[in-house]
């Protein structure tokens, strides 16, 4: 892990922060090569964020790794403002159009 300058002292950064800068660096190179992407909406009924919970919220995947780290599943999931599969399950379920 990469040591950083903290007020002169020299710290570890955290797993956590080098995760999010990964998930950023490879959402960043994404969205530059699909510009008409929905940008990200974090709150409220958006249609894109309910399109986002209905195919997020219907997959099984695990939220972290065998290190005790966030997947990518998990960081997209909490990147749109859900803490889990289910609560973006539900959110699907209460605003989605029939």
């Amino acid at each position: 892990m990469r040591r950083k300058r903290i007020n002169g002292h020299r710290r570890r950064a955290s797993a956590l922060k080098i995760t999010e800068a990964a998930y950023e660096k490879r959402n960043r190179k994404m969205r530059k090569e699909n510009p008409g992407m929905a940008s990200r909406k974090t709150s409220g009924t958006h249609t894109d964020r309910i399109k986002f919970a209905c195919r997020f919220g219907a997959q099984n995947h695990a939220m972290k790794n065998d290190k005790g780290e966030p997947t990518p599943y998990a960081m997209a999931l909490k990147k749109w403002g859900f803490g889990s599969a289910q609560a973006a399950k539900n959110f699907c379920k209460k605003h989605k159009k029939s």
